[in-house]
This record gives C-alpha cells, structure tokens and sequence, in this order.
C-alpha cells in the first residue's frame, strides 16, 4: 500500500454514527465539543456553522464539512438566532418548526479511530474541511456519505465491515484532494505526498521501513541532493527523513502492542530493531513509558470497551 493507505490502515476507522439533520423557519443549536471526527453532507436548503474564533461559514447543498477534532460548534438557520445547547443524538432531528417540508435537509454523522495513534490523523488534516458545492469531487463525497447511511440503516450480515471500509474510502477521499477543502494543509504525510520526489522517498520508507535508511539514499530516490532534500522534507513533513521513520516506527509499535498478539522480540524485528532491549529502550524514551506496561494499559482498555459492548 502506499503511505496514506497505510496511515489510515492503522487508525481503522469505525463505530460510524449517521443521521438525518433537518430544519424549518428560525432555529438554532449549540453543540459541546466532542472528542470525534464529525461530518455533514447538505443535501437541501443552508444554514450557518459558527465556531469558535472563526467566521460563521455558510453551508449550502451539496457541501461537504468535515471536523477532524470536533470543537463546540452551532448550528443555525441565521447568524443572529438564539442557539439553545443540545446533545448530541443517534437518530433523526429536526429543529425549529415541526411541520410542513424542512428548509434544510443535511447528512451528519461521526466515526472513531484507533486511539493509540489517533494523533497520526489529526497532524495530517486541518481543524476543519470544507468542500464547497462547486468544488469538484463534492458531489462523489455526497455520494459516498449517502452510501454510508443507507449502510448504518441495515442490519445485513458484514455490515460493521462494510461501514469500516467506506469509511476508509472517505478519509482517503478528503485527504487526497488537492487543497483538502478550504484551508491550508499542516505540515506532514498529505503535503509531503504532493511532491514527486518526496512521494517516492515516502513510498520507499513505507515499503521497507525495516531498513537503515540514510538522508542520502532516501535523497537519491527522490532525485535530489541531501541537502536540498532534508530541508525539503522537513519544511513539507515537520521533521527530518530519519525522524519521521522512527515515528513511523513507533505508531506500528503501538499497534502491535495494543492487540497483545506479538512477543517484544517479534515487535522489534518486525520494525527494524537489532533486538527487544533496543526497541524497549527507544520505545521508553519516546513514549515515556515501558513496551509492557503500555501493553498492560492499552489491553485493559479494549478489554473494557469489549465488556461494555
């Protein structure tokens, strides 16, 4: 797989939420801040996002929101109406008047990721996607969202499956795009993809991210000087070459661990490490903590979310 197939390989998306949002006349709701990436495809009529220390921003049909990190936010038919404070709920709502056809008709939902490395997915995007109506690919988003809800309204066999997989499709959808919405792209994996030679180099460490990679080899495959190169990389990722391989490194290191299914010496072979006591060393100065007891903390976890399920 190429690098962003295998960053969202890793976060596994799933646990999709999705709902019909609908609205007539005056309203308005506030939202809490929720610790999920949210979503909403209108698919009739606008209304107004307002967040915090940003510009109310108009959504009209067929655009698409995306919120990585899902801040407090409203949702209001006008800039000027009383937003009352809501929770958030799994099934359909409908806001302001109660009868005849709604003015605003939009898709909303949200999913979870891997926690563990849920950090990965936050560097790659900023705080907020939009993609206007007018953007192209707007409407194969549009597409894609309708085909994840009608998916969560079933109860077919392999549906957690199916919802998982689309999923995947819509992230590597928005983050491909070229301008991924309406802000500039942070620093790291998406940007430095978007350069040719960069994209190689990444695709060779993702390849083989068990070999002893130098600047200069990695610079050779991208066609650049090692010079010109680690400056690039850096400007374009946020860190150098070697650096981002290590953390490459370790984000498969703490999947592994997590699933519990894989010895230290296994781990460490698996991602490059001469031995477990190397990879138990790098992996206490990065994280802080021992390979075991993130092993032990991470396992009670999952454990715990499987018994309340």
């Amino acid at each position: 797989m190429d690098p962003l197939s295998d960053i969202i390989d890793l976060l596994r998306p799933s646990a999709a939420v999705s709902k019909p949002i609908s609205g007539r006349g005056r309203w308005g709701v506030r939202y809490r801040a929720y610790d999920a990436p949210g979503f909403a495809v209108v698919l009739a009529g606008a209304a107004w996002v307002m967040i915090d220390g940003r510009e109310p921003l108009r959504l009209t049909s067929g655009d698409f929101l995306l919120l990585p990190s899902t801040p407090a936010f409203s949702l209001c038919s006008d800039t000027d109406v009383e937003c009352i404070p809501v929770e958030p709920q799994g099934r359909a709502v409908r806001h302001g008047g109660q009868e005849g056809e709604p003015d605003f008709v939009a898709l909303g939902g949200s999913f979870t990721f891997e926690r563990v490395n849920a950090a990965l997915l936050l560097s790659l995007m900023p705080d907020l996607i939009h993609v206007p109506t007018g953007e192209g690919g707007a409407s194969r988003l549009a597409r894609l969202i309708e085909l994840l809800s009608e998916e969560c309204a079933r109860e077919d066999a392999g549906k957690e499956l199916v919802i998982r997989r689309m999923l995947e499709v819509l992230l590597v959808e928005v983050l491909r795009r070229p301008n991924a919405g309406s802000e500039a792209i942070p620093a790291g994996l998406v940007k430095g993809m978007r350069l040719p030679g960069l994209a190689r180099a990444l695709s060779a460490m993702h390849a083989n991210f068990r070999a002893n990679w130098t600047v200069a080899e990695l610079a050779g495959i991208a066609g650049m000087s090692r010079s010109a190169f680690a400056a690039r990389f850096n400007e374009m990722l946020g860190c150098a070459p070697i650096e981002y391989l290590a953390r490459w490194r370790m984000a498969l290191a703490r999947d592994a661990l997590m699933r519990g299914v894989k010895s230290l010496d296994h781990i460490a072979e698996e991602i490059g490490y001469e031995s477990a006591s190397a990879f138990s060393t790098a992996f206490r100065r990065r994280t802080g903590v021992a390979p075991g007891s993130f092993a032990r903390a991470n396992g009670d976890r999952r454990r715990k979310q499987a018994d309340f399920l």
